[in-house]
């Protein structure tokens, strides 16, 4: 019953959604959008292969937890200036990102004593892209490692989050840290919102089972005909609203009817299309002053999309969309300088290119 009321009073959480779809040629490609009401800063980054990186431990002190050199290259998306991803695709393809989760996640108890052996919550995904090249590496060796819950006072306060990890055989790890504790789902859905647990959200998913991309036959009141008022009938009844159970029932939905078969770069074109149903119109999420949702924006506002991506798992290939600029830009890991011990960004306020069509 507590759990059931929290769910219910952080209904309301930022609207990341996410998913995966499967191409012909047995390649994955996982997408996800990001919505907040403060302006998230993102820039693009790449974290090379041998960078000596250094955790924050409960003191909210860089270098006070537990340091590491990157095994992997990662290269994706940071936020407010920060030296991590908060979404990315390491160099063997493993893929995910971090997911607004407030209300419920509750970080590990690390005393002062363990805090070298301690990363903080918005560290979790870049540790995890730059360490591990497979989930099973992932539960095998995120357990090592605690996770505290220090502030981030660029932030507002602690960063509530759960992740999401993708391979491209197929696969889909949930991570959620709750009362303390690591909890290591598989997530045969490889879809993502936010509150409330992954658990929940497969316990109701089952609720879509009369959805179809068919058309259903035709009614009839005696020797009359009924048909629907157009095409899409199928889908009647799928929830349109934008709380996080809602649109995971509406990414599960439409990932599940995906064409199938497109290459897995084909894949990335669905993946926009669909990312698209999840854009706020801006004003549709008004978040009052001192809102949760609005980090450490106190002027609050609305949320908004600020960016999309889709990560090509098997080409290597990571797309971002902004919310100022639809044109794609592209990480390619085979033009990327992997190696070197070093953290570059690049920005993405790259100008939008208009086509003058002339007769």
């Amino acid at each position: 019953m507590a759990l059931a009321l929290a769910a219910l009073q952080t209904g309301t959480s930022e609207a990341c959604t996410s998913f995966t779809l499967k191409g012909n040629d047995n390649g994955r490609v996982y997408g996800r959008t990001m919505e907040f009401g403060m302006p998230m800063k993102s820039k693009a980054i790449l974290i090379q292969r041998g960078t000596k990186l250094v955790g924050v431990g409960p003191n909210g002190k860089a270098g006070s937890g537990k340091p590491w050199t990157t095994r992997y290259a990662v290269a994706g998306l940071n936020v407010l200036g920060l030296d991590m991803v908060v979404d990315g695709m390491n160099e063997k393809g493993l893929s995910g990102g971090m997911l607004n989760f407030p209300g419920w996640a509750k970080y590990q108890n690390v005393s002062a004593a363990q805090a070298r052996n301690s990363i903080v919550s918005w560290q979790m995904l870049t540790y995890v892209l730059s360490q591990f090249g497979t989930l099973d590496e992932v539960k095998a060796g995120l357990p090592k490692v605690l996770v505290n819950g220090a502030p981030l006072a660029s932030f507002g306060g602690t960063v509530g989050v759960h992740m999401t990890l993708h391979d491209n055989q197929g696969r889909s790890l949930s991570v959620e840290y709750i009362d303390g504790a690591l909890e290591l789902k598989e997530n045969p859905t490889g879809v993502y919102t936010n509150n409330p647990p992954l658990a929940f959200h497969l316990a109701s998913v089952g609720d879509a089972a009369n959805m179809s991309n068919n058309p259903a036959p035709t009614l009839k009141a005696g020797r009359m005909p009924l048909p629907p008022a157009s095409s899409g009938e199928g889908f009647y009844g799928l929830p349109g609203d934008f709380l996080s159970s809602s649109r995971f029932v509406q990414a599960f939905t439409f990932a599940r009817y995906a064409p199938t078969n497109l290459t897995t770069q084909q894949q990335v074109g669905t993946a926009f299309r669909i990312l698209g149903q999840f854009d706020l119109p801006p004003g549709s999420i008004n978040l009052p002053v001192g809102s949760a949702y609005g980090g450490a924006d106190t002027s609050a506002g609305y949320e908004i999309t600020e960016w999309t991506v889709a990560a090509d798992m098997k080409n290597l290939v990571y797309y971002i969309q902004t919310y100022d600029n639809p044109d794609l830009r592209s990480l390619r890991f085979d033009q990327l300088p992997l190696a070197g011990g070093q953290i570059k960004t690049m920005p993405l306020d790259q100008p939008m290119r208009v086509t003058t069509l002339m007769p």
